[in-house]
This record gives C-alpha cells, structure tokens and sequence, in this order.
C-alpha cells in the first residue's frame, strides 16, 4: 500500500506540474513557438545545413522564410543518407545513431526519419507522458495506474547499417523505454518487439488473454484485429468480459470514424476513446477534451509550425505561414521543424484548425491522398463524414475503403469509383451510395458543382469487397501492423485497381 501511495503521489506532482506547463503555452503560442526556433537555429548553426543556409545571421522569422527552403523527403534524402553512413554535424549536431524506418502507404522506397536524443527524450517520450496527464486531469477518478496498457506496433525488428540503428518507431520506442514503464505495460519487450506479424499476434494474445488490461494503445484497424482474435481465443462474448477494468483506448495513425460502432459493438461496455495525433517525423497533438475528438497542438516539444494553405498548394505553392496566421476550418499542409534535425519539412499531412484559442486540429487528410481529378478537391474528412452519416442511415460499418477517379473517355463522364469492405452490409447498397453522394455535395462545394446535373460527375461506383480483403492485400505487401495504413483516396488508379482485381479472384 505504501509503494502504492508513493507512486499516485509522484503521478500526481508530475501531472499538476505538466498542466501548468501546458497552460503556458496555451496563454503564449506565439513567444513559445518562436523561442523555441532560435533556440533550435543557434543549437544548429555551426552543422552543414546551418552554415549553407546561414543560420547564424537569421534574425526574425521572416529571414527563415526567406532563407531556409521547404523541402519534401527527396529534396533532404542526400543529407539523411550521409547522417546514416555516420558523419557528424550533417542537420543536427553530433553522431545521429537513431533512424526511424517508414514507407507510409506508398509503395515508395523506405524513408529513413532521424531520431536524435532531444526528439527521443522531448518530442516522443514526453508526448507519452502528457497523454496520460491530460487523460487523468480530465478524470481524476481514473484507475489507469492500478491496470496494465496493452500495446500494438508493428514490425519491430531492430536492423544495424553503417555505424547506425534503424527500424519501425515503435521498436525504437519500445527499445529505450525505462525499466519502469514496462511493468504497466503489456506484452513484453520481447514479445513487442517480434517482427513476423502472424506470430507475433499469438504471442501477443498468450500473453494478454490473462492480464487486467485498463487502456489500449495503437492504430484502430490492427487494434481490432487483435481484439477480434483475441475473442476468438478465449471464447468470451465481448472485451469488456474478459478485461472489465478497460477504461479507454488511445488510438492514432487513421480516422475512428469508420471504427467507432464496430469497437462500440466488440467492446460491449462504454469505453472512452482519446485521439492522439503522432508519426515517425514527430507527435504533434493530443485530445485534451473528454468526448472531442479534436487535438490540441502540442507547442513545446521541439518542433516549430508553419502550414500551407492547400488552395495555394494545389497550384503548386511552397508559400507557408506561422501560426499567428492560420484561419479556423481552413485546410493546410503542414510543415516542420524539429528537435530531430528536419528543416521546414513537408510532413505529408493536411489539418483544419477547429480552434486559435488554444490551437486545436483535426487530421483533415494527407497532401497526396485527395481526388482533384476534376477540380472536385475531396479530401478524407469529407469522405469520413459522408461514409459515417451513411453508414447511420443504413445500419452498416466499414472496415476498410479505398477510392479514385475514372477519367472521362470519349463516351462517358468520369466518376469516382469506390471500394468498401464492410462488416455489416448496409440493407440496401443502392441507397447507401444515394446518402453517401448526397452527404458528399453538402460537404464540399466544388464536388457539389461537378456532380450538378451530371454535367462533369456521374454518381460514383460502388463495390463490395469480400471479406478481409484489405487484410489480404496488406498481407501481400508486406505491410501488416504498425502504423502501415491502406490509402483511403488516391489521384491515380494505383491502388484500386489491384484490389478491385484481388476482389474478384476465388
């Protein structure tokens, strides 16, 4: 009981302490956003990219616009790969020994994200911690402490090239995490870190079916195949019977619009649902409301802000803005900087400011993952909201989707074409597509006008996937688990096409 009170009361003092720090730079975005620039431009002066761009002689914010470039991955890929083969001094100061191997949902070769010291301890590790105080400031009669968190990553082999380590984030995570931390969670360190997903997923189950789970901790669609198999294991009815202390489920990576009634359904009982916004590049948000699925901007781990307005980046425009000048439900592409060494790095990520006082986001969707084929601009959380309003008018769930343009030929009008795997079929597939068109035209103007009178849209296509097509698909990619996510819109035809044919073999 003593250790017990011991180890509430230094919860406690930590939580109260990061709330009044949090508090801060919720009263002064501003100051915290630009003192933590120069404090970032005078640690990074005296390496390659400092000197180049002159780092030294940047005196207020405009002169970074003007002097440091917005880059893309390939643009920073040839300072990545020396950093890798060992050489000090590259984007960041000293030997970076870290690399955080991610390949998104592009079949695109691997992206290789620096992970140094501060972005482990400052950015990473820190995001962890408040996840969990501003989880238990918002219910203070939580048990969370008293029950285990159970984990999901993905591949988390550890592989060595040069003088440096890489591999999946969250083996790099899960390798340099305390002692301590691992006695609330579960599985193991050495079942979590186990690369082949299929046994990786047994071991996982052998361990959990039998521990008092409280939270979860992972991407919703991998999550649910685990509680899916882990029923299946135990013969229970729901979740809740087999861990009756689940209180809440931290969940990031993908939309849990589409998951929200299948986790309500698996789960039996109520649940909370906190949303945390976190990639290889960074953690960058964290829900701070009960029952709000919007994230407050985290503004004092390392990394500074800017956004592109996705209106300008259509055209082609790397004109960003700080934060001072965002505009509320305005979509942006944003940009980092960051205690990892990335300068004015396009994230890939489009958000929509839900507030300025403080900065609060939603995940709008991705600068690649959008169909503009015909000036419609639909992005994801058109299609999350129009696909959940569907789904209530119908009765039915997805569990995976995937969309694109059929282009307009000589004798027809283009379209977008669809594929959904359900896990309840809506009564009647017809009236879904009517419902999920309808919603689209109130959601977003320019589709709206496309779709009118059919005079550049025809209605969109519909298909039904066979059960656990997706998962087949990922499957023979490679790309089960972690933070590996099936591409929800594409521009092109690169993704539908194979799955559409996967969907009609036996």
């Amino acid at each position: 009981m003593a250790t017990k009170a011991l180890f509430n009361t230094v919860v406690n003092w930590f939580i109260l302490q990061r709330m009044d720090q949090i508090e801060h730079f919720i009263k002064y975005p501003v100051e915290t956003q630009e003192g933590l620039l120069f404090s970032q431009l005078f640690h990074a002066e005296e390496t390659e990219y400092g000197q180049k761009y002159g780092f030294s002689t940047i005196a207020n914010y405009k002169d970074f616009q003007r002097k440091v470039p917005i880059v893309c991955y390939e643009d920073f890929e040839p300072y990545i790969e020396r950093a890798r083969q060992g050489h000090k001094d590259v984007f960041w100061p000293g030997v970076i020994k870290q690399f955080a191997k991610s390949s998104g949902t592009t079949n695109a070769k691997s992206k290789y994200i620096p992970i140094t010291t501060e972005s482990l301890e400052d950015c990473h590790y820190k995001a962890g911690k408040d996840m969990v105080a501003l989880y238990v400031n918002n219910h203070p009669e939580s048990e969370l402490f008293q029950h285990k968190n159970l984990r999901l990553g993905g591949s988390a082999e550890i592989y060595r090239d040069f003088n440096t380590k890489f591999g999946d984030l969250s083996a790099i995570l899960i390798e340099n995490l305390p002692f301590w931390v691992e006695i609330i969670n579960t599985p193991s360190k050495k079942t979590s870190l186990m690369s082949e997903w299929e046994s990786k997923m047994k071991a996982i189950i052998s361990e959990v079916k039998n521990e008092d789970v409280g939270s979860l901790t992972g991407v919703p669609s991998w999550m649910m195949v685990l509680l899916q198999r882990t029923l299946q294991e135990t013969g229970k009815n729901n979740i809740g019977e087999l861990w009756p202390n689940l209180e809440v489920f931290f969940h990031g990576g993908i939309s849990f619009k589409p998951y929200k009634n299948q986790y309500k359904d698996i789960i039996g009982k109520d649940i909370r649902y906190y949303e945390i916004y976190n990639a290889s590049e960074g953690f960058f948000g964290i829900q701070d409301q009960a029952g709000s699925d919007e994230m407050l901007l985290m503004l004092d781990y390392g990394i500074f802000y800017e956004f592109i307005p996705m209106d300008e980046y259509y055209s082609g425009s790397r004109n960003a803005i700080p934060i001072s000048e965002v505009e509320i439900n305005k979509n942006y592409a944003v940009v980092i900087t960051t205690n990892g060494g990335l300068w004015r790095y396009l994230i890939g990520d489009t958000v929509k400011f839900t507030s300025i006082k403080p900065y609060r986001i939603k995940v709008s969707g991705r600068t690649k993952h959008y169909i503009n084929a015909f000036g419609e601009e639909l992005m994801i959380d058109n299609v999350e909201t129009a696909l959940k309003i569907a789904c209530e008018n119908l009765n039915a769930s997805i569990s995976d989707y995937t969309g694109a343009p059929v282009f307009m030929t000589n004798n027809s009008k283009g379209c977008h074409e669809w594929i959904f795997e359900f896990t309840k079929q809506p009564s009647c597939i017809d009236e879904f597509t009517e419902v999920f068109d309808k919603t689209l035209k109130t959601l977003n103007s320019d589709y709206e006008a496309k779709r009118y009178n059919d005079i550049t849209l025809r209605k969109p296509i519909i298909h039904t996937a066979k059960p656990n097509l997706f998962y087949e698909w990922m499957a023979s990619r490679g790309k089960l688990g972690g933070q590996n996510k099936v591409p929800r819109l594409s521009n092109d035809r690169e993704y539908i096409d194979p799955l559409l044919e996967l969907n009609q073999q036996q």
